[in-house]
């Protein structure tokens, strides 16, 4: 059973960046479409990007497009999130999620990691 381990949370100044990591075990992570989830204290779940099984084809959120880059290595069985210029309005708990089924990008996602905190806070 594939399982998913985000790391590289943390506090950050407002303009500054963090790189996420989602590590996959138990399975080749090759086999599946990624996404990155967020959520902020009081509100819902959003999607915020997702890359494809071939690596070929991602997506954004409107609000992250032009500073949030996804990207996987396959080899290294991770998937990466690169935030920059972040605002505080990016603080929340990030999530990444895999499917084997394509079902959209912010469609039902089957694997979970347990989250890592993002503050972005002066």
């Amino acid at each position: 059973q594939l399982q998913l381990v985000e790391s590289g949370g943390g506090l950050v100044q407002p303009g500054g960046s963090l790189k996420l990591s989602c590590a996959a075990s138990g399975s080749t992570l090759d086999y599946y479409n990624v996404a990155w989830f967020r959520q902020a204290p009081g509100k819902e779940r959003e999607g915020v990007s997702c890359i494809s099984r071939s690596g070929r084809s991602t997506n954004y959120v409107d609000s992250v497009k032009g500073r949030f880059i996804i990207s996987r290595d396959d080899a290294k069985n991770t998937v990466y999130l690169q935030m920059n210029s972040l605002k505080p309005e990016d603080t929340a708990v990030y999530y990444c999620a895999a499917a084997s089924t394509w079902r959209g990008c912010w469609g039902k996602y089957d694997y979970w990691g347990q989250g890592t905190q993002v503050t972005v806070s002066s």
